[in-house]
């Protein structure tokens, strides 16, 4: 029985796997730390292979550099130490549900992130924090001091002397929020499935620099769309120049050549241009212009209308759109329009049971289309009972503008998972519900929020994070009540973010001594749940932590089964217990390491599954 690792998959190594599979002229190996050869990417045969396609050194270059890229990039390739721990207390239909509202700082959550979702999320959208210039609430610890800015920037030399003239520290700013940014989208490229999208939210002042990095981390083939969102619906008077009225919205695909949004719905509006005046069997239609401007020798023609009258040809400076035989033909079909007495100008009739679906979205978005942000408040005042104004966010979005990208991004029967690693007051999560229940869709969220604590205490709202709970809490008991019976999954399953559940074994052997050892015989931390461990191995496995969890006691143990995953970790196993999980023939069995009295006891359970499930991957904490 093989020993569970303590930490995630090194994205390195993955990146390194990737090279290896198109380049395998590269790999070499190199003597470790540890004495062992280790495999390595020869970085120099690399080079050659792709010759004069390489740029390296001070060479110039198109790119966008701050000071701080460098470690957001390391950042970027880190892998995790942590782990998700459930709450029950504060879930939804914990054993049912698919959806999950996450604890804890993105970046770490993210990390985690990468081996169950890794290529499965349909959809991100986020509504980052804009950068006002302000202290970021993140770990990261990318505060930069003034001159420690200029330095870096190369603005200022040694001894702080400029090297330029009027050198610019707001710049720090950028960096900052830049060097928060840029792991955090390195991850979620990660997450996105092939014909996956991500939506991000925006003002003016960092517009430009997301879009650089977007189209970096992305792929500038990738980047799909600049959305204009009107977020206000009446000019603020008190503004200084211009009454700023929208945000943006960048939209990037994991792969455009795989993604394409899906058209919206007709409006009434468009609807109502469809009519059947002469009760033509086929249904309303709608009368389109049979002339254009482009040049087109086959469509100049005189015609003859019903009535007699003779039409020399086309309107001056234009040109029928068809041809004279493709003309006759849909005369014939009883497709031209000639007015109600025969003597209009012809046109063709475009039958609504004939056209698309739907329409095909524009890149402007009107707030009566898709909300404002006083909607939005009042959304969130609906279903968080405030005590202290303060505390009501002012950079909320609304659900209809979520909904609307939700709408876009893909079929609603496909079970798609919508990420939302910003998720603030849960307005994404909302969406989702509001969304499953207009269209019946099965869509999962994944709502991720770090602990920020409100500017005002409140009772009963310690954090944003409960913001979100208590608002989606409140939107699914609004709809089990309009709704009694329905199917729509309205839960959630909590979880947060803490240290691995697993201690570090790795302690050097000259700081040991017998009472020491005795204190390692047992890897697992004080405190954690049977469940805690549990999604501890479906993480690091790779297993969706939203897979519904079952309980059995046998030989008074209990033994959890979530999927093809089974475990049992308690402080002794019987050969019953092993016997048992055995013969439910999982994928995986996992049990704790000092369940096991002595390699005897290892010895006879490997025996077991070798007769029972010899297909079983065993493993022990």
């Amino acid at each position: 029985m093989d020993s569970l690792r303590r930490d995630s998959v090194d994205p390195a190594a993955r990146d390194a796997d990737r090279l290896a599979e198109l380049f395998p002229m590269v790999v070499t190996e190199v003597m470790g730390a540890d004495g062992r050869a280790a495999r390595a990417i020869d970085f120099d045969q690399l080079r050659r292979r792709l010759g004069n396609h390489v740029v390296e050194g001070e060479r110039e270059r198109y790119r966008l550099d701050w000071p701080g890229k460098q470690r957001a990039q390391r950042e970027a390739r880190e892998p995790a130490s942590g782990t998700l721990r459930p709450v029950r207390s504060e879930s939804v239909d914990f054993d049912t549900t698919g959806n999950l509202f996450i604890e804890g700082d993105n970046l770490d959550v993210l990390r985690l992130l990468q081996e169950p979702y890794l290529g499965r999320i349909k959809l991100i959208y986020i509504d980052p924090p804009y950068n006002t210039g302000n202290d970021f609430i993140y770990d990261d610890d990318f505060s930069q001091t003034r001159a420690g800015y200029l330095t870096g920037s190369g603005q200022v030399g040694a001894g702080g002397v400029p090297l330029v003239a009027n050198p610019e520290w707001g710049g720090r700013f950028h960096s900052n929020w830049l060097t928060m940014m840029y792991p955090r989208l390195a991850l979620a490229r990660n997450l996105l499935a092939d014909d996956g999208v991500i939506f991000i939210s925006i003002d003016d002042h960092e517009i430009d620099n997301l879009k650089k990095i977007g189209t970096e981390i992305f792929g500038e083939q990738n980047f799909v769309a600049q959305i204009i969102w009107q977020k206000v619906y009446a000019p603020k008077n008190s503004a200084r120049w211009f009454s700023e009225d929208h945000d943006y919205i960048l939209v990037f695909a994991r792969n455009r050549e795989r993604w394409q949004p899906r058209p919206l719905a007709r409006t009434e509006a468009m609807e109502a241009r469809y009519r059947n005046p002469d009760d033509d069997p086929r249904g309303p239609w709608k009368a389109e212009n049979m002339s254009a401007r482009n040049r087109y020798d086959a469509g100049v023609y005189p015609i003859t209308t019903p009535s007699g009258r003779v039409i020399d040809g086309p309107p001056r400076g234009s040109y029928w759109r068809i041809s004279r035989q493709r003309f006759d033909e849909l005369d014939a079909d009883g497709r031209i329009w000639w007015g109600a007495d025969g003597d209009n100008v012809p046109a063709v009739k475009r039958f609504l049971s004939e056209v698309a679906a739907g329409r095909t979205p524009q890149t402007l978005w009107p707030y009566d289309e898709v909300g404002h942000t006083q909607d939005a408040k009042r959304a969130l005042l609906r279903y968080v009972p405030f005590e202290n104004t303060a505390n009501v966010l002012n950079s909320v979005k609304p659900v209809e503008l979520v909904r609307r990208i939700l709408q876009l991004a893909g079929d609603p029967g496909d079970g798609d998972i919508v990420l939302d690693f910003f998720s603030g007051s849960g307005t994404t999560a909302h969406a989702v519900l509001e969304q499953n229940l207009a269209d019946g869709g099965n869509r999962r969220f994944i709502s991720v929020q770090i602990p920020e604590p409100l500017p005002v205490t409140e009772a009963g709202l310690a954090s944003i994070f409960e913001i979100g709970l208590t608002r989606v809490r409140n939107v699914a008991a609004e709809i089990r009540a309009r709704h009694p019976g329905t199917a729509l999954d309205l839960g959630f399953r909590v979880l947060r973010w803490d240290t691995s559940g697993l201690t570090d074994a790795r302690v050097p052997p000259d700081t040991l001594d017998q009472a020491g050892l005795a204190a390692h015989t047992d890897r697992i931390r004080p405190g954690r749940t049977g469940e805690d461990l549990l999604l501890q191995v479906q993480l690091d496995w790779g297993l969706d932590p939203a897979t519904p969890i079952t309980v059995a006691t046998v030989d008074g143990r209990e033994i959890l089964t979530a999927g093809e995953l089974v475990a049992c970790f308690a402080a002794t196993v019987s050969p019953a217990v092993v016997r048992a999980v055995a013969g439910r023939r999982p994928r995986w069995a996992v049990f704790r390491d000092s369940a096991f009295a002595g390699d005897a006891d290892r010895i006879n359970a490997g025996q077991v599954f070798a007769e029972v499930s010899p297909a079983t991957d065993v493993k022990v904490l």
